[in-house]
């Protein structure tokens, strides 16, 4: 059952998408809103003249720690960590803070599923979203997705399932959040340049078991056993995905069989989902993400034969091993959604060309060595270094690898990589780093590495 807002006063800390969504909801759920940014731009503007619109308060360039201190919960967006000065203030001591996910999951009166982990969040998700509209149900995704949840909790017909990707920035500070289903498809270091210890950032992946009960249903990466030991003791059904090894008779969930079927195991006979070759996205990888999404949605109730035609039908995502033109013989592929070292690992892998490699953007506190495995299977015949990792990168790597460090602008990257390709060759943007001294987003780099390659570099 939702919550009601009336009567309460609502902080949001934060004015981009996600914050500007919870501001919009906890209005029409009857709150009394105070929203504020430190920061200051245009599009902030728009969204502190919205919220005023719709009869909230809101300040850009500062926050009013008076109007904070008086509201009854904060609500914060994934952007600004727990440990900015503002909450820091002795006035708001003990103040509840949650994030804008939670605020959003507690007026949504549907099924949550709720997919995390390092890699392939975004892709589960999304095949989750595409199985569950092929399998009936009027469904709807959001979260870290590309949509605030915030935005879903306010559709009308309000949907029956909803697919919430959550990052660790979102889940850190929940302590309501109440899973359907649950799946975590996989761990590794990440967002070292925000949490200063590895254990920390998996503290706040495990806040997804934080309600577990008998009615909790969580869908595993059975072959990662940092993944298994992040649920702990955590109550609830268990199923297990796994993509190099069978199912242990003991254990319920997905495999691939000896024959190369995606194949569920949920309570009686195995069920034969489709087989691998037929799957449109590229890697191993991405057989697990199938795997996890199909036992999601069959625990919801999706039929096999919904999902097999859905697996069969998904077409990908955008900076995601995308494919965007092969040009004079060399395939160019845009990853830009490869923002640290263990997601740039999984594009290698999947690899079959002689690769040049567009590694770079702004650093993420990993080592770039942890690439070496890789590097030295001998698909990748050179490096081009970029953005303010560069020098990082080369100082890493360029004992193992042919590596250029580019001072330039990103589109001295892309001419670069022209000039070194060949024809039989690929060309992989998968930076391992975030885009932020370049871009806005990954999105953003994702797009623009599209136009230099079809248009040519200017």
């Amino acid at each position: 059952m939702t919550r009601s807002l009336t009567g309460e006063t609502i902080g949001v800390l934060g004015l981009a998408r996600s914050g500007r969504a919870a501001a919009r909801l906890a209005l029409a759920r009857g709150a009394r809103v105070y929203a504020s940014d430190a920061g200051d731009s245009p599009e902030l503007q728009a969204a502190a003249e919205e919220i005023r619109s719709l009869g909230g308060e809101a300040d850009v360039g500062r926050h009013d720690l008076d109007r904070l201190a008086g509201c009854d919960r904060i609500v914060l967006s994934p952007g600004i960590p727990p440990t900015a000065s503002i909450l820091r203030e002795p006035a708001l001591r003990g103040k509840p803070i949650i994030p804008e996910l939670e605020l959003a999951a507690e007026q949504i009166d549907a099924p949550l599923i709720v997919v995390t982990g390092t890699n392939g969040k975004t892709t589960t998700t999304a095949l989750i979203h595409h199985l569950l509209l092929e399998s009936g149900f009027r469904a709807e995704a959001g979260g870290n997705i590309g949509r605030a949840l915030s935005e879903v909790a306010l559709l009308d017909p309000a949907p029956e399932v909803v697919a919430v990707e959550a990052s660790s920035f979102q889940l850190g500070l929940s302590t309501a959040l109440v899973p359907a289903v649950g799946v975590v498809t996989n761990l590794a270091p990440d967002h070292l340049d925000r949490y200063v210890r590895v254990e920390d950032y998996y503290a706040d992946k495990a806040r997804l078991f934080a309600n577990a009960s008998t009615a909790s249903r969580w869908v595993l990466n059975g072959e990662d056993p940092t993944v298994r030991e992040l649920a702990g003791d955590a109550t609830g059904a268990r199923f297990y995905f796994r993509v190099d090894s069978p199912l242990p008779d003991e254990e319920r969930g997905g495999w691939v069989d000896a024959e190369g079927w995606l194949t569920l195991r949920l309570d009686g006979e195995p069920e034969r989902i489709l087989p691998v070759e037929r799957l449109t996205l590229l890697g191993r990888h991405n057989v697990a993400n199938a795997l996890a999404a199909a036992l999601a949605v069959r625990l919801v109730g999706g039929s096999p034969e919904a999902i097999s035609r859905a697996l069969a039908s998904f077409p990908g995502l955008e900076h995601r091993l995308e494919p965007v033109a092969e040009v004079d013989g060399v395939l160019w592929i845009n990853d830009s959604k490869a923002t640290n070292i263990a997601s740039t690992r999984v594009a290698l892998r999947s690899m079959s060309r002689p690769t040049v490699l567009l590694l770079g953007g702004r650093h993420k506190g990993e080592s770039y060595r942890a690439l070496l495995p890789e590097l030295r299977a001998g698909t990748v015949r050179r490096v081009i270094a970029y953005g303010e990792a560069a020098r990082l990168i080369e100082q890493d790597l360029a004992s193992e690898v042919p590596v250029e460090r580019v001072e330039g602008d990103f589109e001295a990257v892309v001419q670069l990589a022209r000039e070194r390709a060949s024809s039989g060759d690929a060309v992989l943007l998968s930076p391992a780093c975030s885009s932020y001294d370049m871009f806005r987003d990954y999105e953003e780099r994702g797009q623009r590495f599209r136009e230099l390659v079809r248009g040519g570099a200017r």
